[in-house]
C-alpha cells in the first residue's frame, strides 16, 4: 500500500482550517487507501518561544481531536514524535547533507528571521534547521505521500532534495516522497483577515474558529466575518477575498461548489447564516467526540503508546540502514 505520513504541530488550538484542509481528508480518504501515519510533532513547537506545559497541552489536545476527527488506531498510526526517537537520529544525519544555503533560503525561516531583527531580536537555531527534522519525519517511514498545504510545499521540496542527495552519495536509503495537495479548501482563510491564512499559532482572533468552539461562539465570529464592497454575492478570490471565503467555507461544509453557491445569494447576512449554521454543524460531531474521549483519558494514551511503539518499528530499519550507509559504526550486538 501506498504509506502517508503527516504531522499536526502542538502550537495553538487545532481550527477549521486544520480540519477541513486536513483532518476531514485523513479521515475519509487517506487512513482507508494507505498505509497511513499521522503523528503530533511537538518537537517542531519548540522552535520558539514557549511554556512547557501548554505544549503538553496541547499535544494531548491535538491527540484527541485527531482521534475526534475519526481517525481509527485500527486503520492508521496515531502517535506523538518524540516518543519515536527514530525521528531525532535520522534529523542529524540530515543535517549532514543539508547546506546552510538552501536552509536559509526557506520561506518561513527568512520571515520569522526578519520580524525578530527588526524588533532587535533573533530566532533559535532550531527554527532555521525544522525543516530538516521535518524530512527525517517523513524519511523514517519510506513514506510515499506527504498531504501538505501550500504553505507547506517547499519543506517537501527539501526532503526530496536531500533523500535524492543522500542516496546518491551513500547508497540508496530513502523513498523519494511527493506532496499531494487536498482538492477542497487546502487553506481557509482568517475570517478577518481573509488574505492571511486561519493559523492556530495566533492565539487570538475573532477571525479564528477553532474546533472545540461553542456553537454560538462560531456563529458569532462567522456573522462579523469581514466582506467586501458591493452587495452582490460573486465568487471571486481576488476582487472579493472575503465573500469567496465565506462561499469556500460553506461548499466544503456542505459538498457544494462556491461558484454555484455564489449564484443562490442575494445578500451578504444570508450566506453568512447559512454558512455559520454549515460549520457548527459539520464540527459538531468533533466536539462531541472530544468530550467523550476526555472523559477516557486512558483511552487516548494507550492509543498514543501502541502507535509509538508501532511507528518504531517501522522507522527503526531504515534509520538504521541510513546510520550504516552514512559511515557509523553499529553498536555492539547491533
Amino acid at each position: 500500500m501506498t504509506r502517508v505520513f503527516s504531522g499536526i504541530k502542538p502550537t495553538g488550538h487545532l481550527t477549521l482550517g486544520n480540519y477541513l484542509g486536513a483532518m476531514r481528508q485523513w479521515a475519509a480518504v487517506d487512513q482507508h487507501r494507505s498505509d497511513a501515519l499521522f503523528c503530533v510533532v511537538d518537537l517542531h513547537a519548540l522552535t520558539v518561544d514557549h511554556d512547557p506545559a501548554r505544549v503538553r497541552r496541547l499535544s494531548r489536545q491535538a491527540a484527541t481531536l485527531l482521534l475526534a476527527s475519526g481517525l481509527d488506531p485500527e486503520l492508521c498510526t496515531v502517535f506523538v514524535q518524540s516518543h519515536v526517537d527514530e525521528h531525532a537520529r535520522l534529523s542529524y544525519l540530515l543535517e549532514c547533507v543539508a547546506m546552510d544555503g538552501e536552509m536559509r533560503r526557506m520561506i518561513q525561516y527568512k520571515e520569522k528571521a526578519a520580524r525578530e531583527q527588526r524588533r532587535g531580536g533573533s530566532v533559535r537555531l532550531s527554527l532555521l534547521t525544522y525543516p530538516v527534522l521535518m524530512a527525517a519525519d517523513i524519511l523514517a517511514y519510506g513514506t510515499d505521500e506527504v498531504p501538505v498545504g501550500d504553505d507547506q510545499a517547499q519543506h517537501v521540496e527539501l526532503t526530496r532534495d536531500l533523500a535524492v542527495r543522500f542516496n546518491q552519495r551513500y547508497g540508496h536509503t530513502f523513498v523519494v516522497p511527493r506532496a499531494t495537495h487536498p482538492r477542497v479548501a487546502a487553506r481557509v482563510m482568517n475570517l478577518q483577515e481573509p488574505m492571511s491564512k486561519m493559523g492556530k499559532s495566533d492565539d487570538v482572533g475573532p477571525g479564528i474558529v477553532y474546533l472545540l468552539d461553542e456553537p454560538d461562539v462560531v456563529r458569532k465570529k462567522v456573522m462579523r466575518a469581514v466582506t467586501d464592497s458591493g452587495r452582490e454575492v460573486v465568487y471571486d478570490r481576488e476582487a472579493r477575498p472575503g465573500v469567496a471565503n465565506l462561499l469556500e467555507i460553506l461548499a466544503a461544509c456542505s459538498g457544494g461548489n462556491p461558484e454555484a453557491l455564489a449564484g443562490v445569494y442575494e445578500s451578504y447576512g444570508s450566506l453568512k447564516k447559512d454558512t455559520a449554521e454549515a460549520v457548527v454543524e459539520v464540527l459538531r460531531p468533533v466536539r462531541e467526540k472530544h468530550k467523550e474521549l476526555c472523559a477516557d483519558p486512558g483511552h487516548v494514551e494507550g492509543v498514543l503508546r501502541e502507535g509509538a511503539e508501532r511507528a518504531r518499528g517501522m522507522a527503526r530499519p531504515t534509520v538504521d540502514a541510513a546510520h550504516r550507509a552514512i559511515g557509523l559504526l553499529p553498536a555492539a550486538g547491533g
